[in-house]
């Protein structure tokens, strides 16, 4: 059974590229033998995640991403049950939020900023959805 997971969290400390490549190397080399997919998107001190794949799998990442030190206030926004990938092509796909047109922010949240914790789960997936419409996901595998 695939299910798709979204969650946010506050970064526990400076958010920096060399952070985020540590994130992005566990995930391209852990990720494929879990069949997880997702995209990771950051931008001021919040983390945004969608993971899919096995329920199992799934949820012992999220439980792992949890107790991750690099992690505080983490908040489940999303859990379903799905009949397809809607990330399938990313082990783990990447957004940088400042380098994207701050409209598309605003377009599903009062601020053009990243706020997951004011927004319905719902609207947090338009904007991924947005952001693979527009090409702005990085890191595509195959």
């Amino acid at each position: 059974m695939l299910v798709r997971l979204l969650y946010a969290s506050r970064a526990a400390e400076p958010v920096t590229s060399d952070l985020i490549d540590s994130i992005l190397r566990s995930s391209h080399a852990h990720n494929p033998v879990l069949g997880i997919t997702g995209v990771l998107c950051y931008g001021g001190d919040v983390y945004m995640q969608v993971l899919e794949g096995g329920r199992a799998a799934v949820n012992g990442l999220y439980n792992t991403i949890v107790r991750d030190s690099r992690h505080r206030e983490v908040m489940l926004l999303l859990y379903e049950e799905i009949a397809e990938r809607r990330f399938a092509g990313w082990t783990m796909g990447h957004v940088n939020l400042k380098k994207i047109n701050p409209s598309l922010l605003l377009k599903h949240s009062e601020l053009p900023e990243l706020d997951p914790f004011s927004v319905t789960g719902a609207a947090s997936m338009a904007l991924l959805d947005d952001l693979m419409a527009t090409a702005s996901i990085l890191g595509r595998t195959g």
